[in-house]
């Protein structure tokens, strides 16, 4: 390394172990210090811990062989570099380390808890795992049960194949109906109030405002229209990483509640003093980003299409979800620890990448791998629990492929509602707008590949007579448009679909001429009658059409891999689950019907404090992540 001299063998053990030495009695330390500063110190004192160990360590050699202060600290900061890469090449790019240093986070967790509860000060004894039952519900943000299908029959999957094809759980499809997002799914799965959300983005004429979801200052305007007190959560249950609380006793990195954890979350604390834990992923998620652009130059040079760019503020994210991802894992490793009785956690690396990627490419698939040993490592931490975990691993959405409406028809969707509307409509292209106060007469806000469409004039919501009549080409020329499959608007009779060659008015079914909705499934009719009644829907509802024959989409926004409204696989989540449980619910279709479930199975474990009388019959003890010698039988899919 620059600036440090030496090459006697004997010197550079002694060296080494002077590290070691340093770091077992200041590391202890520095964890003091990083639980009582909490959040952006705790991220903060992290990095800077890891670099302290190796400078005091070299300050103290005896051979003295550092030339001066840079050099000391360009000396540690190559020494933390190189550790992360050595150890995870010693691990294979697997997570064995991870899950030694969260189980050391548990064991201690759980001594203290019994030191508190009038225990030994000093035991050297593993605590055994609790008997009392737990449920872990772990989101795989974006993935369809197609893809899920698709990779465990490929054999790609250990974990998630090893418990279907051992028959301790089983594999269904539900459909999330309309708008397939995850705002509106977690309103749903969360609350029971799934038709609050119209859109990933929307305006509300009465504020002025638009309100984009992952923002933390808007989902917490939100947080109380979904609140009632009976969150799926509600009963001393954790919410990490979500959109919404589920009126969770405990939430960290929930954008409802906009913060990091704090002094109280010792997980996030161990995280980041751990040279295995923030770190290492700050290294590792250097090597995402060179992953990433090796990547994006495959795509360009094969041509492969459909394809977007895949630069700018992506390079950023895609090694941001990888760090949540094991921030979120070392939070449920503390929470099993402390004994917490429900953990509902989102895990958005799949999705992320599939937008930009594809939801079926080589990349996002080995993001699903990744999620798919994460459920191992939680398996292996079981044995630490303060309580018998059961898992159940569920989707929000799925994502649909297609070259993007701009790639196709050479202009956005807002061009053509300005040159339709004949004055300039403004686009919502940014999560970043604040109040749009005198917005355009036409406002154009995009989610995938649905749009709502806002007339700023009329305060109420606009009708087809009062549309027709302030723009007299749009409501025809937008149904007309190849891009546009589907145009939803309120007619005299409710409101009516309209396509290129025909209409479906969706109060009575009646069909004129082509039926608009037979590309997009049995349920489209269903799900856009239910998407009219949710709060601040647009005055039109545009989905974009979809190929028959690849189920290809056209996103409003640049996307490759879209989700928000109808056609392809954006609708068909999943839900797998242990498989002795009841399904209970008539059919799964839609986010609210998998509150009820996920609510009934809570009952059934005793976690909720009134049980469901349709479920007085179904207290048998169910499976656990621990089932020893499971029964080998075929693969369940549900």
């Amino acid at each position: 390394m620059p600036g440090v001299g030496g090459a006697d063998i004997l010197d550079t053990i002694g060296l080494v172990l002077v590290v070691a030495g340093v770091g077992a009695v200041l590391r202890p330390l520095l964890l003091v210090g990083i639980v009582a500063l909490g959040g952006w110190g705790a991220m903060l004192l992290g990095v800077v811990a890891q670099i302290a160990v190796i400078v005091v360590a070299l300050e103290l050699d005896p051979a003295n062989r550092i030339s001066g202060l840079p050099s000391l600290v360009i000396a540690a900061i190559l020494a933390v570099i190189f550790a992360a890469i050595l150890d995870w090449m010693l691990d294979s790019g697997t997570e064995d380390t991870f899950v030694r240093e969260s189980k050391r986070l548990m064991r201690g967790i759980r001594r203290r808890i019994a030191r508190q509860n009038g225990g030994p000060l000093l035991t050297l004894r593993r605590p055994r795992q609790g008997t009392e039952p737990g449920l872990l519900m772990v989101q795989f943000d974006g993935l369809s049960e197609p893809v899920l299908r698709w990779a465990v029959r490929a054999g790609n999957l250990p974990t998630l194949g090893h418990w279907l094809r051992s028959g301790s759980h089983v594999m269904r499809g539900w459909h999330t109906g309309l708008p397939s997002t995850t705002p509106a799914s977690q309103a749903g799965i969360l609350h029971g109030a799934s038709r609050q959300i119209p859109a990933f983005r929307w305006f509300e004429k009465d504020s002025g405002k638009l309100l984009v979801t992952s923002r933390p200052r808007d989902a917490a305007v939100l947080q109380p229209r979904l609140s009632n007190g009976q969150g799926l959560l509600r009963d001393g249950g954790v919410s990490i990483g979500n959109a919404f609380s589920g009126d969770a006793a405990v939430n960290l990195l929930t954008v409802s509640h906009a913060a990091l954890p704090g002094r109280s979350a010792r997980g996030w604390a161990a995280f980041m003093a751990s040279p295995y834990g923030f770190t290492r992923a700050l290294v590792l998620g250097v090597g995402e980003v060179i992953t990433e652009l090796h990547q994006a130059r495959l795509q360009r040079r094969r041509n492969l299409l459909p394809r977007v760019s895949r630069s700018g503020a992506y390079l950023a994210l895609r090694p941001a979800s990888m760090l949540l991802r094991d921030v979120n894992i070392s939070l449920i490793a503390e929470q099993m620890a402390l004994g917490a009785p429900a953990v509902y956690c989102d895990l958005v690396d799949y999705d992320e990448v599939a937008h930009h990627a594809g939801p079926a490419r080589p990349e996002s698939m080995r993001q699903l791998e990744s999620l798919d040993r994460m459920l191992g490592v939680l398996e292996r931490l079981a044995p630490e629990a303060a309580r018998r975990y059961h898992l159940v691993v569920l989707s929000d959405h799925g994502q649909s492929q297609g070259s993007t409406f701009r790639q196709r028809y050479g202009e956005t969707l807002g061009e053509v509602v300005t040159r339709l509307g004949g004055e300039a409509a403004l686009t919502v292209k940014s999560d970043k707008s604040e109040m749009l106060g005198e917005v355009a007469p036409l406002l154009v806000v995009p989610s995938g590949n649905l749009a709502l469409v806002y007339l700023t004039k009329i305060k109420e919501r606009a009708d087809r007579a009062g549309i027709d009549s302030a723009y007299p080409r749009l409501i025809d020329g937008l149904a007309g448009h190849p891009g546009i499959g589907l145009v939803v608007v309120r007619d005299a009779d409710g409101p009516v679909a309209l396509g290129t060659s025909g209409s479906h008015h969706l109060r009575d079914g009646r069909v004129e001429g082509l039926d608009p909705l037979l590309p997009y499934g049995p349920h489209a009719r269903r799900d856009l009658l239910r998407h009219q009644e949710a709060v601040h829907n647009g005055d039109l509802v545009l989905i974009s059409s979809v190929d028959p024959v690849t189920e290809e989409v056209a996103a409003f926004e640049e996307l490759v891999g879209s989700h928000g409204g109808l056609g392809g696989w954006q609708t068909d989540a999943v839900l797998v689950h242990p498989a002795r449980w009841p399904i209970t619910q008539p059919e799964l279709d839609g986010p609210d019907t998998i509150h009820k479930q996920l609510v009934e199975w809570l009952a059934m474990l005793g976690l909720r404090k009134h049980t469901p009388p349709a479920l007085e019959t179904h207290l048998e003890q169910p499976p656990t992540l621990d089932q020893e010698n499971p029964r080998l039988s075929r693969t369940h899919d549900g």
